[in-house]
């Protein structure tokens, strides 16, 4: 898929779904855990399917919330689910559809490798529509996705020159910014966020016994991965 975006998934579907109880099922595969996110579509149309699909991006730079086999698949923006599979034979994850409509299902592998499908009451559910995402493609100025995950602890003065720089050459190209970060001096993440040229910040919840990384996803058009992973790196301390 050459000229393709980079996205942080490597497929999705879509289904019309009535109110009632699902399940995803899964076979073995090459990883024992796969994140996935469940999106409701506002309507049908191309504007409804990008509008999902960067409501899609979003949900994967959040942190997983791990499911386990039987329990349920959570919906929505937001919900960013880390599927973990059982060791032998297949994994049943449930949900239930209360609004009846079309949803997107978004997984960071394709279904084909976990033989992997959605059930319905009484028989496996094709969906209308797929389309399958390739990681490995730059220079596209279409939207696009820049993640970088590092580890180490960040300098917040550094972080607010670089972030201010950028938005003055960059910033009608980036749409939006959002991570977790790890700042030198502070026991809580802080989590982050940016609209065009406004970003804000606030501390969350206590690291804890969680290892302390940073992450952060640019979305966006010209994006220049390494430019912007050079920049990023260049914050943390010492």
């Amino acid at each position: 898929k050459f000229m393709e975006p980079e996205y942080p998934f490597e497929w999705s579907g879509i289904y019309e779904l009535n109110s009632g109880t699902y399940e995803w099922v899964m076979g073995e595969g090459p990883d024992p855990v796969m994140g996935a996110a469940l999106l409701p579509m506002a309507k049908d149309g191309l504007t409804a399917k990008e509008a999902t699909l960067m409501g899609a991006v979003l949900t994967f730079s959040e942190d997983e919330q791990a499911v386990q086999a039987g329990e349920t698949l959570r919906l929505g923006q937001g919900r960013h689910n880390q599927l973990v599979l059982n060791r032998k034979g297949e994994t049943v994850f449930n949900f239930v559809i209360q609004q009846p409509g079309h949803y997107m299902l978004f997984t960071e592998h394709h279904p084909d490798e976990f033989d992997a499908h959605l059930c319905g009451t009484d028989a496996v559910l094709a969906p209308l529509e797929t389309r399958e995402y390739k990681p490995d493609h730059e220079h596209d100025e279409e939207v696009t996705s820049v993640g970088i995950t590092l580890p180490g602890d960040f300098h917040l003065e550094r972080l607010n020159r670089w972030l201010g720089q950028l938005l003055v050459k960059q910033g009608q190209d980036i749409f939006r910014m959002k991570g977790v970060l790890s700042l030198r001096g502070h026991d809580e993440r802080f989590v982050f966020q940016g609209v065009h040229m406004l970003f804000d910040g606030r501390p969350d919840r206590p690291w804890g016994n969680e290892q302390r990384h940073n992450k952060m996803v640019f979305i966006g058009r010209n994006l220049d991965r390494s430019a912007l992973e050079e920049g990023f790196r260049a914050c943390l301390v010492s």
